[in-house]
């Protein structure tokens, strides 16, 4: 097999394609030959020890696999060789084959391409439980999106606009604003790079009040953090909720008195530990979201494709934030 391997600490640049030898599953695992991985943001971190899971070098990055089942260990029941699936399996993704456990590997429907499927599982599952178990969205609420061009933040819209909710997707550009507007977002809104100043922040949450009609928004989809936190949190509504999903730009620090204020509930949406915590609902989730495939209502964008050789540039396009949804390795 060949994989993209971190040798040492660094960013994209020290990822070097190698030759290994072929994976053993053991119990209860399978062993999956990857067509796709999806780039996200844990990858980009991960090689630099700046995740909260550092695995002993040498290792490839990629969390998120489609592919078929090519073995399976002893005690697996419900899968079985040739299978088409898609797998969660932390690291290891951007390789021709991997070893996951079953329990983190689903079966994908015949119909969806394994590139589609590779970046599938995690933003959407990421989304799903945030708006519907999390946030309890309605039908008329105002979602406000920050990050709404990223991965997440794409299918945060389609399942926002799903659940029947208006949503405003804030982005850094125009580009990214006319994105999301192909996608369905209600309103848009561009925000500044350089929002540690008071009235850049003070300027953004009056914006993000205006487009929600003047009485602010319902729930906050936080995948941004740092200095666009508390604006955002400023132009919340009555008993709104505010999602917490990433920091690509900084973990911010949050003034409670206003959840106080607004009566509102700071939620922290942590999808991994909800799929180990809670199975059952995520097997309903996953049977929601492809559900919600098949009707044509979710599907990911995938604005970029890289061979595995080229892995490190995607995962630079991804830390550079020039990525309009999805970004994917093919090993094929």
């Amino acid at each position: 097999m060949k994989a993209m391997l971190s040798q040492e600490v660094g960013g994209p640049e020290t990822l070097t394609l190698q030759e290994m030898p072929s994976p053993e599953p053991g119990k209860n695992q399978v062993r999956i030959r990857v067509h796709a991985a999806g780039v996200n943001f844990p990858d980009t971190l991960i090689i630099r020890d700046l995740y909260q899971v550092k695995p002993p070098r040498p290792f490839a990055p990629g969390g998120e696999i489609a592919g078929e089942i090519a073995a399976v260990g002893a005690g697996v029941t419900d899968l079985k060789t040739g299978d088409r699936v898609i797998g969660l399996v932390g690291f290891g993704g951007f390789a021709t084959e991997v070893v996951a456990d079953a329990s983190r590997v689903v079966k994908i429907p015949d119909n969806m391409p394994y590139d589609e499927a590779a970046c599938f599982i995690l933003t959407y599952g990421t989304s799903h439980h945030a708006l519907k178990d999390r946030a309890a969205i309605k039908p008329g609420e105002t979602l406000l999106i920050l990050g709404a061009a990223g991965g997440v933040g794409v299918a945060a819209i389609e399942l926002g606009k799903a659940a029947g909710a208006r949503v405003i997707a804030a982005v850094s550009s125009e580009e990214k604003a006319q994105f999301c507007r192909e996608l369905g977002a209600d309103e848009t809104l561009i925000y500044s790079r350089e929002m540690a100043d008071r009235a850049a922040q003070k300027d953004f949450s009056n914006q993000i009040k205006a487009l929600s009609g003047g009485g602010g928004v319902d729930v906050v989809y936080d995948a941004v953090g740092g200095d666009y936190a508390e604006p955002a949190l400023r132009a919340m509504a009555w008993k709104g909720r505010y999602l917490v999903v990433g920091f690509p730009a900084g973990i911010p620090r949050i003034p409670l008195n206003l959840t106080l204020l607004k009566g509102s509930q700071i939620v922290g949406v942590f999808w991994g530990a909800h799929t180990v915590q809670e199975p059952q609902n995520h097997i309903e989730n996953m049977g929601d979201l492809f559900g919600l495939y098949g009707e044509g209502k979710i599907k990911p964008r995938i604005s970029a494709t890289y061979p595995l050789a080229q892995a490190g540039e995607a995962l630079q396009l991804l830390q550079d934030r020039k990525v309009l949804g999805k970004v994917v390795v093919t090993m094929d």
